[in-house]
């Protein structure tokens, strides 16, 4: 199986988190603030690199920057993520133990976690590659979730993965070679048929799966403008509904 993270996700730079770790019932989960009250939270779901990762971690200081509590819970709940080392003929089998459509549990808790010791009343969520799998999934399911962001990441079935209940952005790089141009094209279909709830669709050129979570430090110069643009998008998504 081909490397579905082109960039070379061993070699990242070093990042000073601006948040901290917190024990949520049976789930650890990284937090940040904004320096000022806010009712408003985002909950952001890791990759397969887990929730420990530098570029996951980036991106929830990024969204709390933004006015946001932003919390990323280790969905995978003490076991191993992915790591560089592994090989990806493994790949099929590590996913069977790390589903993506069965995050429901922790996702309750944390929730809970936000409603009952953070005040928040209306909470987004955001989710790269497998966790924007687990965002779909959870958009599909959970309508405490007031509005969602997948990158990168699809349900390829059941039927019903149209019927979304809130407001959801899907983001897309062009040579993505893990989600082909068809079934963006079938989503985009299939939505605008059984979709009752805003929605968006994007793709952006030249970009490769995982492009959008990279501190800047680690993008390619002509990579920069479109990673920026997505994550706009996604921040604009966010301000537009939560």
């Amino acid at each position: 199986m081909a490397d579905p993270f082109l960039y070379h996700t061993g070699d990242r730079s070093g990042y000073g988190c601006l948040g901290h770790e917190v024990q949520i019932e049976h789930i650890k989960a990284y937090v940040c603030r904004p320096s000022f009250f806010t009712d408003k939270a985002v909950i952001v779901i890791h990759d397969i690199f887990g929730w420990m990762f530098p570029d996951i971690r980036y991106i929830v200081d990024l969204i709390a920057g933004h006015g946001y509590i932003t919390i990323c819970p280790d969905f995978f709940k003490g076991t191993d993520p992915w790591k560089t080392t592994d090989h990806w003929a493994d790949f099929a089998d590590w996913m069977k133990h790390h589903d993506p459509t069965k995050v429901d549990k922790e996702a309750d808790v944390v929730l809970k976690y936000l409603k009952e010791q953070c005040d928040a009343k209306k909470i987004g969520i955001v989710g790269f590659s497998w966790g924007g799998m687990a965002v779909h999934h959870l958009m599909l399911k959970n309508p405490q979730l007031t509005a969602g962001v997948s990158l990168y990441g699809i349900i390829r079935d059941p039927e019903e993965r149209y019927n979304l209940l809130n407001p959801t952005f899907f983001i897309f790089g062009e040579k993505d070679h893990t989600i082909s141009y068809d079934q963006i094209t079938l989503l985009e279909e299939k939505l605008k048929q059984y979709c009752k709830v805003e929605y968006k669709i994007k793709v952006y050129p030249g970009q490769v799966h995982g492009f959008a979570q990279l501190k800047p430090e680690d993008m390619k110069p002509a990579d920069k403008p479109y990673i920026e643009e997505a994550r706009k998008d996604m921040i604009d998504w966010i301000k537009m509904f939560v």
